[in-house]
This record gives C-alpha cells, structure tokens and sequence, in this order.
C-alpha cells in the first residue's frame, strides 16, 4: 500500500534555475505547451542537477532557502510552480515529484 509514497516528512523535486524571470515565464509556458521538464532543465537550467533532468533527490525542511522550501511542500506531487520562484540564486521552475 505504500509504495509510492516516498520519505515521511520529505519531498523530492526537480528544478530548472535561470537568472532572469522572463526566461523562467517563457520556459514554463513551453513546458505547459508540451515540452518535456527533464529536457528543459537540461537545456536551460544553471544549477549542476541540470544534468539529471534537474532532480533535486529527496530533502527534509530546513535543507533548501526558505522560498524553495515553501513552494516545493506546498505543490501536490506531480504539479509545477506556475510561476517562477525568487531566491538568492535566481528564479527556479519547481516540479514536485515525490
């Protein structure tokens, strides 16, 4: 029954980091066109995980900045941020995948 389901009190994500807001709005308008999120993030994402499609791997609270953080545990698994998320490194793309 609980296969699935992931780590108690964790989530996993995958993000895609750009340096300007309007590339992240039109990255995430391509990929609710159809693009594929991995080949985005292996096309345009700064952050080194764009290598493994942007995965982040699982992470506890307290582990990422604080607006990563709330907008990763906020999203159901499966959904995107539909808007870019502001941090310290840029704007990200976050999709929660567990």
């Amino acid at each position: 029954m609980g296969k699935g389901k992931g780590k108690a009190g964790k989530a996993r994500a995958s993000h895609i980091l750009v340096d300007k807001h309007s590339k992240a709005v039109e990255i995430v308008r391509k990929i609710a066109e159809g693009e594929d999120f991995a080949k985005m993030a292996q096309e345009h994402s700064s952050c080194p995980s764009s290598k493994k499609g942007g995965d982040l791997g699982f992470f506890g609270k307290g582990q990422m900045v604080t607006e990563f953080e709330k907008a990763t545990f906020a999203l159901s698994v499966g959904a995107m941020t539909r808007e870019p998320v502001k941090t310290k490194f840029g704007y990200h793309i976050i999709k929660r995948t567990a």
